[in-house]
This record gives structure tokens, sequence and C-alpha cells, in this order.
């Protein structure tokens, strides 16, 4: 794993959704503790210390027994016992056998206990904010919720564990991107192991890596891994090559409750008609913008491409080390995703795609009649935008990818730049950069007769193709798990800007992390999120590259605009023929 990797690790901060849930069972634990200690003849409550230790130990992702129940007790071992078996009974608690004899069980609460707690949570946040109410204006004296807004009406639950443990040799083999969502994950293993009840190995690659280890890996007669992590865009090449297995021949797709995922990210899993993942990361393409500069220099939230020039103009100051924009211009993939991106703010698609109500058809992909369109007067358009970029960034613009535009942003040196809001943690969650509260998020501002979009990026989660049948099964349950609304909810909470359900968006808990949730969420209802703008047909990343490179030069000044759209055209136009013959 890479340093870019472990410091992605490093920058996040505990949850504060799970620190108030822990903050309730220390609170009743104290109280506890503190009448017990009042009043000698006082006699411990069993059932609650086990619960407690037991809501503890889940929420930790510790493995919590029966011995460790009783131990908690606090009464005699022959009353304890008695107690935990009336649990059992009562369906409060659940056992999983942790040994193949079946001779050793770990407890784990039941969904009834869950949904006993999350009443119990909300009726002690109101009594202690009724306790804390000591002016009489109706709101809380304390500056925390004891757990309750983990359990707010609308909120989802804490996951769940498995009713029977995932059989699967060896654990869960996971292939991802090394990016801060997937890290989350990584960082989250041990909850997510009690939760499916087996051990996860989880590689993680730059994309580079990770498209190169899903090749090779597809090559093998046996898949080394059950699920994979796929880039949008490379998803029409790898259903083409059998490289993914159609989900619906391993389950049932209603499952998955296709209607709460944001229709751009759904619609992208698919190919020919049948889904090959599930959507991970719906993390779309951003302006991101210094609220406290613009209020302070006047300006308005740029909607078009000729205000976000201006805006750009009027805060770009060298002298005093502040640029007006970043965005992603080194040379190959980085800038190639640009321009793509710059063609679609000027109302083109990279192929020539039908329009629709709202964007571009890209139903038909499979049947690979497209042709590239690049070499047009929306291509020189877009051309000319980013020539003007170019006058109001960073002097090292020319070699700024992904990462390298968000750093300087955190750093306060860059007023507005183009960014995935997977990355927004670089700010929002360093209190210490000038970005961190004063960052608003606006889809693309468009040219002239274009609409705004927010283009999608992210990732999907699927099977290999290669995949043992005898592991098929298990896989489908953990990638359920993995892309659950329980664990999306818990990646925000531990740090993730990414989201690919509406459930997530809405819930309560969410919503007070970040304001990035609330805003891509109404740009989805607003029909802005579009993935057209890099459609996933097999030839997509050459096409990509080539952009990159004929662009690069034309912003070096070595060619004109005219000459850079001309090549890239004839580029394209080769590698589309090249990829009909094969």
């Amino acid at each position: 794993m890479n340093a870019m990797t472990a410091d992605h690790r490093n920058r996040f901060v505990p949850p504060k959704a799970k620190t108030e849930m822990l903050q309730i069972i220390a609170f009743l634990e104290d109280l506890g503790d503190e009448l017990d200690d009042m009043i000698d003849l006082s006699t411990p409550n069993p059932n609650l210390r086990m619960v407690l230790l037991l809501m503890r130990g889940h929420l930790d992702g510790r493995v919590i027994t029966a011995t460790s129940l009783i131990g908690a007790s606090r009464v005699p071992y022959a009353t304890a016992n008695r107690r935990l078996k009336e649990m059992l009974a009562a369906g409060l608690i659940e056992q999983r056998p942790r040994t193949k004899t079946g001779k050793s069980f770990s407890m784990h609460p039941s969904e009834t206990l869950m949904e006993q707690w999350s009443q119990l949570t909300s009726r002690v946040r109101r009594l202690a904010a009724g306790a804390s109410d000591t002016d009489g204006s109706g709101r809380e004296g304390v500056d925390y919720y004891f757990g309750g807004s983990y359990m707010d009406a609308k909120s989802i639950p804490p996951l769940q564990v498995l009713a029977e443990p995932l059989k699967l040799a060896g654990g869960v083999r996971v292939l991802v991107h090394g990016d801060p969502t997937f890290m989350v994950m990584d960082n989250l293993k041990r909850q997510f192991e009690q939760t499916v009840g087996t051990m996860i190995h989880q590689r993680a690659f730059s994309i580079d890596r990770l498209r190169e280890e899903t090749l090779r890996n597809a090559a093998r007669k046996a898949s080394r891994y059950d699920i994979i992590a796929v880039d949008l865009p490379w998803l029409g090449d790898f259903a083409e090559q059998n490289i993914l297995m159609p989900l619906e021949e391993a389950m049932d797709i209603a499952r998955l409750d296709p209607a709460d995922f944001h229709t751009a990210g759904w619609e992208a899993a698919q190919w020919n008609g049948r889904l090959f993942g599930v959507p991970a990361q719906t993390t779309p393409e951003l302006l991101f913008y210094r609220k406290d500069l613009f209020a302070k220099a006047g300006l308005a939230p740029p909607q078009t491409t000729d205000e976000l020039l201006k805006a750009a103009k009027a805060l770009h100051n060298p002298q005093r080390g502040q640029h007006g924009i970043g965005w992603n211009a080194a040379r190959g993939t980085a800038l190639g995703h640009t321009v793509l991106m710059a063609l679609a703010d000027f109302g083109q698609p990279i192929l020539d795609l039908p329009p629709i109500a709202g964007g571009f058809d890209t139903r038909n992909l499979a049947d690979r009649k497209y042709r590239a369109t690049i070499d047009t007067d929306a291509g020189l358009r877009a051309a000319e935008f980013l020539l003007e970029l170019l006058k109001y960034s960073p002097p090292e613009i020319l070699s700024m990818s992904w990462y390298e535009r968000i750093r300087p942003y955190a750093a306060g040196r860059i007023a507005m730049t183009y960014g995935y809001t997977l990355l927004a943690p670089y700010f929002e969650l360093d209190e210490t950069s000038p970005a961190n509260g004063q960052t608003g998020y606006l889809p693309h501002p468009a040219g002239p007769g274009a609409s705004p979009i927010a283009p999608v990026g992210g990732y999907v989660m699927g099977i290999p193709a290669n995949l043992p049948e005898d592991r098929v099964a298990a896989a489908v349950e953990a990638l359920i798990v993995f892309t659950s609304p329980e664990a999306q909810k818990l990646y925000v909470q531990n740090g993730s800007r990414t989201n690919p359900r509406y459930s997530v968006a809405s819930d309560p808990d969410v919503r007070r992390l970040s304001p990035v949730f609330q805003a891509v969420d109404e740009m989805s209802w607003r029909d802005e999120l579009q993935f057209w703008p890099r459609p996933p047909v097999p030839e997509i990343c050459d096409i990509i590259q080539v952009c990159g490179e004929e662009f690069h030069d034309m912003l070096r000044g070595i060619i004109p605009p005219r000459e850079a759209l001309r090549r890239a055209q004839g580029r394209a136009d080769e590698i589309i023929r090249t990829h009909e013959k094969t």
C-alpha cells in the first residue's frame, strides 16, 4: 500500500456518531455505578449491564462471549447465567458459532434488541435535554446528544450481523482502489468481519495498477478475488471481455433496492441492459469554491463558464500566493478527463450520442454504433476555455492531477477547484484548512446554450466472472453488506464523502456531517448528475489518454487549438476502427 494511501488513513478522525452512541453507554454505566454506590441495599441490574457490554462490543467490533457477559452482570454466576438464557429465549441476543465444532459462540444484539435500544436512546436524550433545560428555552444545555442523533426516526440503524456467518475458505477477498472511501472500509475491517462472520482480506492499488491487476486476475483460471472495485469508465470494456459477472445470474437484483440509488450511478453500473456492479461510490466532479473569498470580493457563485473565468481572474493574485482555480492538467489520463468534462460543459459528449431530455442517451452503447466527436465547434470552445483557465491557474498546473489540485485548495492557495467529492475530506476533516467550513459545492458552470451538470465518477463493486461457483453465493452476501445503506452511512461517519444512495443522503446524521450530501442530492433530483460525459465504452480509456496528450501540447503552446482537435479526432477515430475489427 503506497504512502498516499497511508496518508488518507491518518487524516480521518474518529466518527462523531459512533462517539455519540458510546456516550450514552458510558452515561448509563456511570449512572448505574453512582446509584449502586449511593444505596448499599440496591441490587445491580444484570440485564442492563449485559446489554451495555453487548452494545459496546457491537460498536467497537469486539467479540463478546457468554463468559464476558456473565462477568459484566455483577451478580452471582447462576443468576447471571439464568438471565442470559432468558434473554436468548426472548430473542434479544443472537449467538454465532466461533469454531467448526459449534461448541464456542460469540454473542450479538438481535434486531429486536437493536430496535429497543434505539427507543431507549431517544428517550434518554429527551430526558437529558429536559434536565439540562435550565433556562426554559427548550434547547439542550449540553453539546452532545447521548447517542440520540444516531437513532432519529429517519436514521439508518447500525450494521446487523448476518444470521449465518459466510462460509468462504480463507475469508472474503476484495480488490479496491486506494482512495479515502475504500480506505475507510479497510479501517473498519474488524466491524465488517464481525458482521459477515469471516475474515476480510483487502488489497488496494492506484487506479492504473488496479486496472492491471483486474486484467491479470481475469486471465487466471480462477479469480483470486471475490469482489472487485471497477472504475465506471471501465464497465463496458469489462462486460464485453467477460471480466465481470452479470449480477442477475447470481442474485435477485431487487435485494439491492435499485430505487434507492442515485439514477446516474445506477445506470452507469449497467451495460447492454444488464447490471454488472453495485454502486459503491457515486462521486460527482463539482466546482469547490471558497464562500468567504467570494463574499469578500462581492462575487456570486458562478453559474456559467464566463462567470467562472471572471471570478478566477478577480481572485487570482500570484503576488500574494493566491491563484484563481485548480484543475486536472497533467499530461495523459488526468487532462484527458478534463477535456471530456469541458466538452460536456459546452453541451457535447465525446461520442455522437443521441440527445434526449436532460442529456444524451447511453442505453445502446453496446451496439458500438458511435464515433468520436472532438473536432467540432463545441470542441473549439472547450479548448479555448481551457487556455483561458490556464491564465488564472498555479504555475505548476500542467503537472496537477486529482490530488494535486485538492491539496493547494485545502491549503488556501487556490480560490476554486474542480474536484470529486471523495477528496473533500482533505479540507472538511482538517480544522486547520482555510477551506474548512467555507466551501460551497456547485455543478460545473455551463457554456452558452448548455446546462450545468455534475459528471458522475466513482466505483461499482462487482463479482469476477471467473470466480469459482462455490464462492459466488457468499460473495453476493458480502457484496450486499458492503454496499448497504448501513455500510454507506458507516463510511460517511468515518470520513468518506461519497454516497450512492438517496436514503443515506437524507439521513439526518449524514446531513450534519457535511453540506456536500445535500448538495449532491439536490443535483440528482434536478437531473444534473450525469454519466454521459465519460461513456463507459471499451475504447474510452484510450480516447481519454489521446485527449490528455494532444491538449497538453496545446496548453504548452506547441500546437494551436484547431491542430489539437484535429489530431485528437484522428487518433480517436483510429482507436474506434481498431476496436471494431477485434
